[in-house]
């Protein structure tokens, strides 16, 4: 069915829930370490302390020098047809010339800055900032060797020993109780700052991710992976996301607060109280039949009958982790006049919403550096009374009606790792702290139609069709075939609606920080200006009738020019909308987006502008001629 075609019993589903929460569990919560052990095995912490000396140093220095300088900005995304900010505030570095996309937005990677002084032989920004860079690449680095070495079992063992003095001291503070308390269950639901009352409860998009990720389908990258396409559009972002329902699908049984069978775990010896009453428990048991009546058959044969509560088969890794962006965020929940209550749980106030990363290749890991400040020096926050003070991540597995929930606190300094296939088969979110927090995400994107060396190879195909005259400078087509007409306006919508306006919407932002993208865009726009001509050539071509050009080959190139030519209008239309839209002129002006010029005049062979709507309406009389 279409996208939208859940809705309806899905309100109906939720509504019956009403103020009943599906239970999770904390690190207070009896039965803790064997759920993260058999449900969330791709998890992986690594305490602060056990990280490399000197490198939070680096690395916190990097991050606050970043936002200093105004380089960390909220994007301006698209979500089902219409634009919104972020919620957070980020930058994309990475491997030179490498890109991200999301929710139709494209980010262009700040270069990790590898070499001292500069890139490929320009430099292109100040020493601060390409000392700031080299740090996040260095945390890269380590993450790159690290993910590969944490033996399986580390994860338990470091939550173990991190938590053992902390476990102390909750003690003498005494148990701060179920995450299910009165507080979480009556809080008052806040809709997101986007303003869609509905997604509240059932819209769960996520503005880090839904791309989050970009739809580069194409061959095996380095590191071994499968590269499994993800859906690039932003309707088959949310056709994804309806299909998942997260949230709704994952209630667990629960019976005196703990699990089926569980055993002593590191935290053992914490009394904790029961998640719920008897009474709840029955109607959430109640609602889970319900659920699994109306929306789980199919996932629940997937996976033998059992939902998705057995831990998968450990996925094998054949390469080595290179990670080659990282996505930094900055959030301080003090400024945000609205945060979503997150819904289903009773988990608290979400920073970001329940989502898989994508744009990823397959099953590559994803490794996170968290560090939260307390003020504009970006000093490390004190931990706050109780784990809500403190940030947290927020796991479920998705198609679930049986697993619990699942929230690591994190104090700043501290990294989680999500292998495997631990991405791919669960949700996570991110519960906002009392604090300001960064956040380093480190990912191997999927890009292989999303690199500057790919774009650039991209034009040089649409480009070996063009003569140019050495005398004249005069253009002609080498050839005129239906097959190499509609390659070559693939490629030309290609360049300027997935790259040229795309930077100049977003990315040309940060060339007052780096100017590294701005002359590759400059010679993307000098080979845009090309495939113009090449248009207007074919056009030349169609119209004329000259002999032995058969009437059908003609026709075939002018249907493939005519709808080339509604695609091109369309999008650029919906160009101009969003870059003059209400929220872009909210904006800074040089933060604003901007419509992207289409001519310079520094080239005295190319063609005046022509009226799109005009060669539109030429082709379609050629056609009714026909």
């Amino acid at each position: 069915g279409s996208p939208s075609a859940p809705k309806a019993p899905r309100r109906k589903l939720l509504q019956e829930l009403g103020d009943q929460k599906i239970p999770f569990l904390g690190p207070s919560d009896r039965g803790y370490q064997q759920l993260w052990d058999s449900s969330y095995s791709g998890l992986a912490l690594r305490r602060s302390p056990s990280l490399p000396a000197g490198l939070h140093a680096r690395v916190q220095a990097a991050l606050f020098t970043l936002r200093r300088k105004g380089c960390l900005l909220r994007d301006l995304v698209r979500i089902r047809e219409r634009d919104v900010f972020t919620a957070v505030s980020r930058a994309l570095l990475g491997e030179p010339g490498h890109t991200y996309r999301y929710l139709d937005t494209r980010l262009f990677a700040i270069p990790w800055h590898r070499e001292d002084g500069e890139v490929k032989g320009r430099r292109c920004c100040d020493p601060e900032f390409r000392a700031a860079c080299q740090a996040l690449c260095e945390l890269n680095g380590f993450f790159c060797s690290d993910v590969p070495l944490l033996k399986e079992g580390d994860r338990l063992t470091q939550w173990a020993k991190g938590e053992a003095e902390a476990e102390a001291k909750r003690g003498e503070e005494g148990d701060t109780g179920s995450k299910h308390s009165e507080e979480s269950r009556n809080s008052e639901g806040v809709d997101s700052e986007e303003g869609d009352a509905e997604s509240k409860h059932s819209e769960e998009w996520d503005i880090e991710s839904k791309h989050s990720e970009e739809g580069c389908s194409g061959s095996k990258q380095e590191g071994g992976w499968d590269t499994d396409s993800k859906p690039s559009s932003e309707e088959d972002e949310s056709c994804q996301v309806q299909k998942s329902e997260p949230g709704i699908a994952g209630l667990p049984q629960r019976s005196e607060g703990k699990l089926p069978g569980s055993a002593p775990s590191a935290l053992a010896g914490t009394e904790v109280k029961p998640a719920a009453p008897r009474a709840r428990e029955k109607a959430v048991a109640q609602l889970k039949h319900s659920l699994s009546d109306h929306h789980l058959e199919d996932r629940e044969e997937q996976a033998g009958g059992q939902g998705c509560s057995q831990p998968s088969p450990r996925q094998v890794r054949t390469g080595p982790v290179e990670f080659n962006v990282t996505l930094l965020n900055y959030m301080d929940p003090a400024a945000m006049s609205q945060l979503k209550e997150e819904p289903y749980y009773g988990m608290g106030k979400m920073a970001v919403g329940w989502h898989h990363d994508e744009n990823l290749i397959s099953h590559s890991p994803v490794a996170v550096y968290s560090h939260s400040c307390h003020n504009d020096k970006g000093e490390s926050g004190e931990g706050g009374s109780g784990e809500k003070a403190c940030w947290r991540i927020g796991l479920k597995v998705a198609w679930d009606i049986r697993t619990p929930g699942l929230t690591l606190p994190l104090e700043s300094g501290d990294c989680y790792y999500m292998r495997d296939d631990l991405n791919s088969t669960h949700q996570h979110c991110v519960l906002a702290g009392e604090s300001a927090r960064f956040s380093s995400t480190h990912r191997v994107a999927e890009c292989s139609t999303g690199t500057l060396t790919y774009i650039q190879s991209r034009c040089q195909e649409a480009l070996s069709n063009l003569h140019t005259d050495p005398e004249t400078g005069s253009h002609s087509l080498l050839a005129l075939l239906p097959t190499t007409l509609r390659h070559c306006e693939e490629i030309h919508n290609e360049v300027e609606f997935e790259w040229l306006r795309q930077y100049w919407f977003q990315g040309q932002r940060f060339a007052r920080f780096c100017s590294w993208w701005t002359g590759p865009m400059e010679q993307l726009e000098k080979d845009w200006k090309l495939m113009e001509t090449m248009t207007l050539l074919f056009l030349d071509a169609v119209e004329e009738e000259e002999e032995g050009h058969e009437v059908e080959g003609r026709r075939d190139m002018a249907d493939i020019l005519l709808s080339a030519l509604i695609d091109r209008q369309q999008q650029r239309q919906t160009w101009r909308d969003r870059c003059h839209s209400s929220l872009a002129r909210t904006l800074p002006p040089e933060e604003a987006p901007v419509d992207w010029p289409f001519w310079g005049a520094d080239d005295p062979h190319m063609p005046l502008p022509f009226d799109l709507a005009d060669i539109i309406n030429r082709v379609e009389s050629l056609l009714w001629r026909m």
